[in-house]
């Protein structure tokens, strides 16, 4: 009973700030404020859907599996802006995940391959890079978050906003979209033994990873190993020809 009064509690003054914001709002138009926003997202789509497509080309496989981009409902910004006590003064500067897009891979290496082409990259850029990958976060969560700065040209000039990219196996992606409508729809308050099943998941989700990865190298290696027998066996085959 302490608990349910306490989140009520808290759920009141969330309200109670949210509404606050809205009512003496500095950002006077939403649509206006995202405009550039929702411009960097579909511009780096092209690009990154742009790259995969030479990937293919050249070597029949991308480390990009597919991509995807949102920007942030203008509820989820207000509702981070408390959370987060962010004011509207500083949004630009202090939320980093406005313009968001996710890059999703087969495999682990590919995350690095794919950073690695991001550091390349002179139209983004990189102000920050967090390697959840191999350092976890407590509730099993694994990603590789790049923040970045991204000039987008507007009829008033060039405007530079910030945004992120996440880059994950397909693995991590169903695990953490999953863990993200749990911990929606439960606001966060889960058992403990929930908490530990979720963790031991995200566990299971990295070890299919890691075997995934295993049977690509021996795959690879048992058709390395069969090409070059089969380049060995030719001279013998033909030994008998002067």
């Amino acid at each position: 009973m302490i608990l349910l009064s306490l989140l009520k509690l808290l759920a009141s003054k969330l309200v109670s700030a949210l509404g606050q914001i809205g009512s003496g709002s500095l950002v006077e138009d939403w649509d206006d404020f995202l405009i550039p926003y929702k411009q960097a997202v579909d511009e780096l789509k092209v690009k990154l859907r742009g790259i995969r497509a030479q990937f293919l080309k050249i070597d029949g496989r991308s480390p990009i599996e597919f991509v995807t981009g949102r920007v942030k409902p203008v509820d989820s910004i207000k509702e981070k802006m408390v959370r987060r006590h962010i004011s509207e003064d500083r949004l630009e500067e202090d939320m980093e995940d406005i313009a968001g897009l996710r890059i999703m891979c087969q495999f682990v290496e590919d995350i690095y391959q794919v950073v690695d082409l991001l550091r390349k990259r002179t139209d983004i850029n990189i102000l920050e890079e967090r390697d959840y990958v191999h350092n976890k976060k407590p509730s099993g969560y694994r990603s590789y978050h790049i923040i970045f700065e991204y000039p987008v040209q507007m009829l008033s000039g060039e405007k530079v906003i910030l945004a992120e990219i996440q880059v994950r196996t397909l693995a991590m992606n169903f695990w953490a979209t999953v863990e993200h409508s749990l911990n929606y729809k439960y606001q966060g308050v889960f058992p403990d033994d929930l908490k530990a099943r979720l963790q031991r998941s995200a566990e299971a989700a990295f070890k299919l990873d890691e075997e995934m990865s295993e049977i690509r190298d021996e795959l690879q290696e048992t058709n390395q190993k069969s090409s070059d027998g089969s380049l060995r066996k030719l001279p013998d085959e033909n030994s008998h020809i002067q």
